[in-house]
């Protein structure tokens, strides 16, 4: 009776029990890292997003230069009342500003009417005129026109680290997902390792049980293993899609965005996919992006400065005008030393209330900002040199437990040794196989943990890309 309950016990489990789906051998194609960074600089919106940045500074050159544009002025003015020509005048001046203080201008007037301004008028063939217009005191060196240069020349470099920091973030955080991924397909095959040797023992032990050697128990054990086993990999897969759909996140083509394909697999996660690196030098913090693009706007700030220091000085704008006269007899323009016209303005303010704030402000704008700058160095530095310790403590764990890994492998195999001629369980057996399958799986996590400190090592060295 007792054989019956025990044969219909286990006939019960076997419907319960359910075919894992096979994990057979299939083509696939390996995306690598090279692969997946190029098609990101390339195709990513955020890639191309940073060459704007370049047309940005360019368009802030332009500008700069917009302020020494010549510049053609017209202008006519007529009055006719009770059949009479109060006055017709009409002028017509070109302007070319320079770097300097200094505008170069000269024009044509002339003048017609019975009821014009003397100081206006002008005879039959009008009046030429040329000269200069100077800034003597504020605005001479120093003014608008050349500050917009200084800055709009900043702004190429602000532009190259703007550009720069923006492509190290896309590939910090695009490279941290690739490694992820990895981690994710080593996983499975390392799970499905487990199911099959849990999948192995669950057939000899019901083979076994069947021939009398192993009881209902051992093969209902055995059976629930190879379920935890199935349920594993299952939870596994559900990491491995997500871990898929974050790269999808990074893929594009002409503003279209990517799908992978099913039987896309990464390099293997033992692959060393980044460049050869420097050990970090205090002179790497002089040409990190993060630093230069602070220095930048710092040197913007400086020559802000300098045209608010500028303005303490008194205006005085001198203007010089030779007035050239032609005549029926001679149509071109003469010059006559007696003919000019010129005058002067000045101005001041008697307080500088407004001037002095101005200067007050900056400075303390640019104490911010070194300040800033101290600050981000000091991070960066002590950064820098966690994550560089972090990898040699990594690098040791990983030596460890491949050590360890291989002495569970041994206990494994004695194990099974023991199994084989009755002298264990499938209780111990499970022990040994699940230490050994947590040490392939950790070994897995370390090493990608330790490429994943690597890649923020050279995300904060500035060594991740060219």
């Amino acid at each position: 009776m007792w054989n019956r309950i025990v044969k219909r016990y286990f006939f019960f489990i076997q419907i319960l029990s359910f075919s894992l789906a096979s994990y057979g051998q299939t083509d696939s194609t390996l995306f690598t890292y090279q692969e997946y960074l190029n098609n990101i600089l390339l195709y990513h919106p955020i890639a191309k997003q940073a060459a704007l940045q370049t047309k940005l500074a360019n368009a802030e050159m332009l500008d700069a230069k917009g302020n020494l544009d010549p510049k053609l002025y017209a202008d006519w003015d007529q009055k006719n009342f009770d059949d009479k020509l109060y006055f017709r005048r009409y002028q017509a001046k070109l302007k070319v500003p320079t770097i300097l203080g200094i505008d170069i201008s000269g024009g044509y007037e002339n003048t017609q009417g019975n009821y014009l301004n003397p100081e206006n008028k002008t005879d039959d063939f009008g009046l030429w005129h040329l000269g200069i217009e100077a800034n003597v005191l504020q605005g001479l060196i120093i003014n608008e026109r050349k500050t917009a240069f200084d800055q709009a020349e900043v702004f190429q470099q602000l532009a190259k680290n703007e550009q720069q920091i923006i492509l190290n973030d896309l590939v910090y955080y695009a490279s941290t997902v690739y490694l992820i991924w990895q981690q994710y397909e080593s996983f499975k095959e390392v799970l499905n390792e487990n199911v099959t040797i849990a999948n192995r023992y669950y057939e000899n032990t019901k083979q076994s049980f069947f021939e009398g050697e192993k009881t209902a128990m051992d093969t209902l054990e055995a059976f629930i293993l190879y379920q935890d086993a199935t349920a594993i990999i299952q939870k596994n897969e559900m990491g491995l899609i997500k871990s898929r759909q974050n790269i999808e996140n990074f893929l594009w083509y002409e503003n279209v965005p990517l799908e992978l394909q099913e039987n896309t697999k990464p390099e293997n996660y033992e692959s060393e996919i980044f460049p050869e690196y420097q050990l970090f030098e205090n002179e790497v913090l002089s040409s990190h992006p993060v630093i230069l693009n602070t220095i930048n706007k710092l040197n913007i700030l400086e020559i802000e400065q300098k045209l608010k220091r500028e303005k303490l000085k008194p205006k005085l704008k001198v203007k010089y005008n030779p007035l050239l006269g032609t005549s029926a007899d001679n149509v071109a323009p003469n010059l006559a030393l007696n003919d000019f016209k010129w005058g002067f303005g000045f101005s001041m303010p008697l307080l500088m209330r407004s001037e002095r704030a101005g200067i007050q402000r900056g400075e303390v704008k640019m104490e911010e900002t070194m300040l800033d700058i101290q600050n981000k160095r000091n991070e960066l530095q002590n950064k820098i040199e966690n994550s560089w310790l972090q990898q040699l403590l990594l690098q040791q764990q990983e030596q460890l437990i491949a050590n360890n890994l291989g002495n569970y492998k041994r206990l494994l195999d004695g194990e099974n040794e023991k199994f084989k001629f009755g002298e264990s369980s499938v209780f111990l057996l499970n022990k040994r196989q699940e230490k050994y399958i947590n040490g392939q799986l950790k070994l897995v996590e370390t090493k990608v943990k330790r490429q994943i400190e690597l890649l923020n090592f050279l995300y904060l060295s500035n060594q991740l890309i060219d």
